[in-house]
């Protein structure tokens, strides 16, 4: 394994994507430093975006986890949530009616801001569901998993409705050697019970990475042609995460250069045999993005 340095990977390229958890910050906190790494972008002129599958919390709540721990850079507008697209999709495919969720009530904000109805799932009364045409899986916290897991399932086989996942994490570290059940390894369960596809945004799939690319529209204008001054091309985004069937192979497949740093679910003693293991090959490896 070749590790490169971070400072010297990222002054190639003008746009950067950072996944958070893994990346930014850790079951402690925002990573110590890492304020000096976005000083750094900023005075060099390079735009970024944090592009997570959290959708627990709003863009503005997640923002403001960041203010309160010192690092002032991310604000609202730079960060690209899962949980919009499923705002989205809901936007255009679902126009009346109640949208059943699973999360907590922070995580209902991508919902509530499509004009629907909402209800959690532990609300939902089994016997009056004619009005639910949706389920949106946000988080795996706010409801009791017996109870109202039980319940989607049966909510499922009473309505066929379109199902989505807007965190597609199957797991997250909550200290140095343990992990908790994500909200993505909970649609797998359940859509494995009803024998249904749920409808899945968040990295890898493109559809995020093509959401974040879009905005850089109102950073950069685009020319007409990739040698036009200020054209931002697929070369020069950088997607930066720390782990390889997520976010390295999102940002392989939307034709990004991409960084594997080894300060979340990738150690450095794991990385060479799950590259082999895998097939998913980073552009680049880097201890961490931090930058003295």
């Amino acid at each position: 394994m070749q590790l490169d340095n971070f400072r010297t990977v990222a002054a190639n390229y003008k746009v950067i994507f950072f996944d958070a958890f893994g990346v930014l910050k850790n079951y402690e906190g925002v990573l110590p430093g890492i304020e000096n790494t976005f000083n750094w972008l900023q005075s060099t002129g390079k735009e970024f975006y944090v592009l997570t599958n959290d959708a627990s919390r709003s863009p503005t709540e997640l923002a403001e986890s960041y203010y309160r721990q010192g690092l002032y850079a991310i604000t609202p507008e730079r960060i690209i949530s899962s949980g919009m697209l499923a705002r989205e999709y809901l936007d255009l495919k679902v126009n009346h009616g109640t949208v059943a969720y699973l999360g907590t009530d922070s995580s209902a904000h991508y919902l509530e801001t499509t004009g629907l109805k909402t209800l959690p799932i532990s609300k939902v009364d089994l016997a009056d569901v004619a009005d639910i045409n949706a389920l949106v899986l946000l988080d795996d916290e706010g409801y009791d998993w017996n109870t109202d897991l039980n319940k989607t399932v049966n909510l499922l086989r009473k309505r066929n409705i379109p199902v989505i996942v807007a965190n597609t994490d199957e797991t997250y570290p909550v200290s140095k050697t343990r992990i908790a059940i994500a909200i993505g390894a909970v649609a797998e369960m359940i859509e494995t019970i009803v024998g249904k596809q749920f409808i899945r945004f968040g990295k890898p799939d493109a559809q995020l990475f093509m959401f974040a690319y879009e905005r850089l529209d109102n950073v950069v204008p685009r020319g007409l042609e990739e040698q036009s001054a200020g054209y931002i091309g697929k070369r020069d985004v950088l997607m930066v995460g720390d782990t390889l069937r997520t976010d390295i192979l999102g940002g392989n497949k939307f034709g990004l250069d991409t960084v594997l740093v080894l300060t979340g679910n990738t150690q450095a003693q794991d990385v060479d045999v799950q590259i082999r293991s895998t097939g998913i090959i980073p552009t680049y490896i880097c201890e961490s993005v931090l930058i003295s």
